[in-house]
């Protein structure tokens, strides 16, 4: 997958990561990136266009799926994090209306698009969908659930051309993180390793450092291995 000549888009594009991966794809030659964000602003390159794209609401969604004409690739990014201790079962639903349900619904309303692509899907999730964070733990949760839909669509698209990317994501510099005093990468480094990953055709996309210390052994390790021998399930057997 080249980005450039391609079109690409990307929800939670207003700010942080998102807001970087629409001027990565700018960058690398896309010729239509869809910003998809709540508030509708402006962008000073005319190959960006704006798209109200709330992911929670089922109409802005038909209706983004209806104005975008052609897609290549879907980056599913805009997300939620909120600090809580799982006493509350509201902010656990947020985290899943948003974090999980909200790139199941964006996918399957642009599935018919990438089909005829032959695109791709690129979930922006986090290291903690393979270990919480106590500080955040419904955030965790709902990336854990993203990682496994991610993985799950990753085989059921495949008959249909259709690639699956997961990024698992360390602490980046964004609104998210300003609580935390620890060692954060840029936006803008953060997005181009994204796309490197997604040229290179890596399934699991570690594009920081901390996310790359768990890359090292991430191939062979026994979570790997279980996935793809779950996926060979799903292959067709050779008649006898």
């Amino acid at each position: 997958m080249i980005i450039a000549g391609k079109s690409v888009l990307v929800t939670g594009a207003n700010r942080g990561i998102g807001q970087a991966l629409v001027e990565e794809a700018l960058r690398r030659g896309a010729t239509r990136v869809y910003a998809g964000t709540r508030r509708i602003g402006s962008h000073p390159d005319r190959r960006v266009t704006p798209v109200p794209l709330d992911v929670t609401d089922a109409a802005q969604i038909r209706a983004a799926a209806q104005r975008v004409e052609s897609l290549d690739v879907l980056i599913n990014n805009a997300g939620v994090a909120l600090y809580d201790d799982l006493t509350d079962p509201a902010v656990l639903e947020q985290h899943l209306r948003v974090n999980l349900f909200g790139p199941y619904a964006v996918t399957q309303a642009f599935l018919p698009l990438l089909t005829r692509s032959r695109g791709a899907i690129v979930n922006n999730l986090s290291v903690n969908a393979l270990a919480p964070l106590p500080i955040i733990p419904a955030y965790s949760v709902s990336k854990a659930a993203a990682f496994n839909l991610t993985q799950s669509l990753r085989v059921l698209l495949a008959e249909r051309g259709v690639s699956v990317h997961a990024v698992l994501t360390g602490p980046v510099d964004t609104d998210m993180t300003r609580g935390l005093d620890i060692p954060k990468s840029a936006p803008d480094s953060l997005a181009c390793n994204v796309f490197d990953g997604l040229e290179e055709g890596q399934e699991d996309i570690f594009p920081d450092p901390l996310s790359q210390s768990i890359a090292q052994n991430w191939g062979s390790g026994a979570a790997k291995v279980l996935e793809r021998q779950y996926a060979a399930l799903a292959q067709p057997q050779p008649a006898t």
